[in-house]
């Protein structure tokens, strides 16, 4: 934090400027965000690092504050949905963030725009898109202007489009915009263009296209993924699929609601292709933009990681209060369900209890359930529940624990096992051990799943009814044994660490 280099960041809550303030922090520079709800960056790793400053793009007398002493600002904001007057709200925001930079003596910006040819017949989404860079430049100060089309990433929205589709239908029947040519592009290189752009020389001031090193339609992006996922799937296009109908298709197929997808669905029909590759790689030699195989593969390797950085659905976190009994959400490819319960005992006990389960003990809750799951799995060839556990009371990463396998292991904090048991997909159930001020502790329980393509999800939703009694009950009885533990062992801190 002692860099005399400082910028703005807006959109950090977003999916591409959550991502490029680590990098700009590894970078030597010192990061002011824009935030209308900090509360919101809780939990992000480098919240500690940056500075928060609570303002709105759309609310001018909120910027002068937040732009003194800034040297550069990144804008990476525009509105997701359509909807009457988006466009002029777009552009409103834009010129006053360009007139309170220049006020301010900012000396440059950058901002992520979207490809498309001006000259062509651009969705009222792109054509925005470049409408909002032109406003910036109106008040004089340098913008560069990165214009992308599709990013690849886990957590892209136009990525998990065609990560759902593919996943979910064995047979797509197709509007004719899946034959438009695109030049999808790896976020790490969408990263490594704004970062270096934002050191100014001399791509200041211009608007510089960026693709990947593939031009591919969207039916060959979804047969990529298909390939990479092990997949067959069968596209037949159809002409009579309008753009609204296309989002309301793709709104049922996905988790996306509708009115994010029309007017993307929309841009779908404009080729979105770098028409002057030579000029980001003059200005940017340092960058080598991935082929669409190997983005795809970075990408897949976040789920199965079950690690994504950011997501372009990154929700409200809810106040401890307000939480339902079970949280549900679907993001990047992977279910979460996630429950939690309060034990009146120190977080060791808590963590015993978890790094009990299995085993010759069983499991908490359902035990018969449990153990007919097992004989389903070998059943079909899977390991079943014969395995059971090398130590009763203490695991090791690697360990085999009945048909998981224990993938990471913090000791007293966090066990996350990995399912071995034959399930159309990916498996984890993770257990996280939180101290609370009251002396007590609580317990997170999260059940992940990564379905594979339409079985995955029919596996799914068979299942989930289960998940109720079993999970639910479970967290309560791990909070219950963790109780019982504290009362036998009476008064003291607990079991540490193992």
């Amino acid at each position: 934090m002692t860099s005399s280099r400082t910028v703005l960041v807006t959109g950090a809550t977003g999916y591409v400027g959550g991502r490029l303030v680590p990098r700009l922090l590894e970078a030597g520079w010192r990061v002011r965000v824009l935030a209308r709800d900090p509360a919101r960056l809780e939990g992000r790793p480098w919240r500690p690092q940056v500075e928060v400053v609570r303002g709105d793009v759309l609310d001018a007398a909120s910027l002068p504050a937040a732009m003194q002493g800034m040297e550069a600002a990144a804008y990476l904001v525009h509105s997701m949905r359509g909807g009457e007057g988006f466009e002029q709200r777009d552009l409103d925001a834009a010129r006053a963030f360009g007139r309170a930079a220049a006020a301010a003596g900012v000396r440059r910006i950058i901002y992520l725009g979207g490809l498309g040819d001006p000259a062509s017949d651009l969705s009222h989404h792109l054509r925005s898109r470049q409408e909002s860079g032109a406003a910036l430049r109106e008040a004089g100060v340098p913008v560069t202007e990165l214009r992308a089309g599709v990013i690849v990433g886990s957590g892209s929205i136009s990525f998990e489009i065609v990560r759902y589709l593919t996943e979910r239908l064995p047979v797509m029947i197709c509007p004719s915009w899946v034959a438009t040519r695109a030049q999808p592009i790896a976020i790490r290189d969408v990263l490594a263009y704004l970062v270096a752009a934002l050191a100014g020389g001399p791509s200041e001031g211009r608007t510089v296209e960026v693709g990947g090193a593939d031009v591919l339609t969207y039916g060959e992006m979804m047969r990529g993924y298909a390939r990479a996922r092990g997949l067959r799937r069968w596209l037949v296009s159809v002409p009579v699929l309008t753009p609204r109908l296309s989002s309301y298709w793709v709104h049922w197929v996905t988790p996306i609601p509708a009115d994010i997808v029309r007017p993307l669905i929309e841009g779908l029909r404009n080729e979105v292709v770098v028409r002057d590759g030579g000029l980001a790689r003059q200005l940017f030699p340092e960058v080598v933009p991935l082929a669409y195989d190997e983005a795809l593969r970075l990408a897949l390797a976040r789920l199965e990681a079950a690690s994504v950085e950011t997501s372009w659905s990154d929700p409200l976190a809810a106040s401890r209060a307000d939480r339902p009994p079970v949280q549900l959400a679907v993001r990047e490819g992977l279910v979460f369900e996630r429950r939690e319960a309060h034990a009146a005992a120190p977080a060791g006990h808590l963590f015993a209890a978890v790094e009990g389960i299995g085993g010759a003990r069983g499991w908490p809750s359902w035990n018969l359930a449990w153990r007919v799951r097992g004989m389903l799995d070998r059943l079909v060839g899977g390991v079943g529940l014969r395995r059971g556990r090398r130590d009763p009371d203490r695991l090791r990463t690697g360990d085999a624990l009945d048909f998981w396998r224990v993938e990471h292991l913090e000791p007293g904090r966090c066990l996350r096992l990995r399912a071995e048991m034959k399930v159309p997909g990916e498996a984890w159930l993770e257990f996280e051990v939180r101290p609370e001020a009251d002396g007590g502790s609580r317990l997170v329980q999260t059940a992940i799943f990564a379905p594979r393509g339409l079985w995955g999800h029919v596996y799914w939703n068979i299942l989930y009814p289960l998940h109720g009694p079993i999970f639910g009950s479970m967290v309560r009885r791990l909070a219950a044994a963790a109780e019982a533990r504290a009362r036998a062992a009476g008064p003291g801190p607990g079991p540490g660490p193992a």
